[in-house]
């Protein structure tokens, strides 16, 4: 029995001394941790720093770009709600009529069907000039006709004046516009649009319209990675979501 208590005993103070040993161990891979945990928070703070910083950058390029380049402004028409003029009008305009004028100046005829937009005809949207413009209701239909007419017009189009010259302009410069800010922002963009897509020959209703809808869906996707304001937004209005996107109001714009 007291062979048996000595080797116990032996065998206890081996234990302890890797305790100890294991203990060591312990507080050295401890004091390892909290010099690596230090470590990677000042590295965490100077990459958020960083990443401040690069917005920063991001965000005065696009303000220049935007401001220099590329300008946009709202264009207002000379249009005057029919409820202002029923005091100027004859007595035979009812009320119910100037209501109905109302009503009707709110909706437009858009790709073969009536749509209700508060902004129809009140506004548009320029783009690199007060001459290049978009309607803000997204109505592209003059393009369609003017495409129709060249069909069956022969000779050279003479009209300088064209609204379809304007949507046409106005929707190349924005896809420029949007094919630029996907790389200062380096956001890849869903849908691939060439610059010169709006351009040079004359694109049927399908591949205008089909276009279109790709401009669109990048702007909104832009617009939803810089955190713009959703209930700023319409799937429609190319140009005016962009000036939100592009506005020095947007707080996030450059993350």
């Amino acid at each position: 029995d007291s062979e048996g208590l000595l080797r116990i005993k032996e065998e206890n103070q081996k234990h302890y001394r890797r305790a100890q040993r294991h203990q060591e161990k312990k507080e050295k891979i401890q004091r390892h941790n909290r010099k690596l945990g230090d470590l990677v928070e000042k590295k965490t703070y100077d990459l958020k720093t960083q990443y401040e910083h690069l917005a920063n950058l991001r965000r005065s390029h696009i303000l220049e770009l935007t401001s220099v380049i590329f300008p946009m402004e709202e264009v207002k028409t000379s249009m005057r709600d029919p409820a202002d003029m029923s005091s100027e009008s004859d007595n035979a305009m009812t009320s119910s009529t100037v209501s109905k004028l109302a009503e009707a100046r709110r909706t437009t005829y858009l790709s073969g069907r009536w749509v209700c937009d508060d902004h129809n005809g009140d506004t548009s949207i320029s783009i690199t000039g007060p001459w290049i413009i978009l309607p803000n209701n997204g109505d592209y239909s003059a393009y369609y006709s003017w495409v129709e007419e060249k069909k069956t017009t022969q000779g050279p189009d003479m009209e300088h004046n064209n609204p379809a010259h304007t949507i046409s302009a106005a929707l190349c410069y924005a896809t420029q516009l949007v094919n630029t800010l996907s790389l200062i922002l380096d956001v890849n963009l869903p849908k691939k649009l060439c610059n010169r897509q709006f351009c040079g020959e004359n694109l049927s209703r399908h591949r205008f319209t089909r276009a279109v809808k790709k401009l669109n869906a990048n702007i909104l996707h832009l617009c939803f990675s810089q955190h713009v304001n959703l209930d700023l937004l319409h799937p429609l209005h190319t140009l005016r979501n962009l000036m939100y996107l592009v506005s020095p109001d947007t707080e996030n714009l450059g993350r």
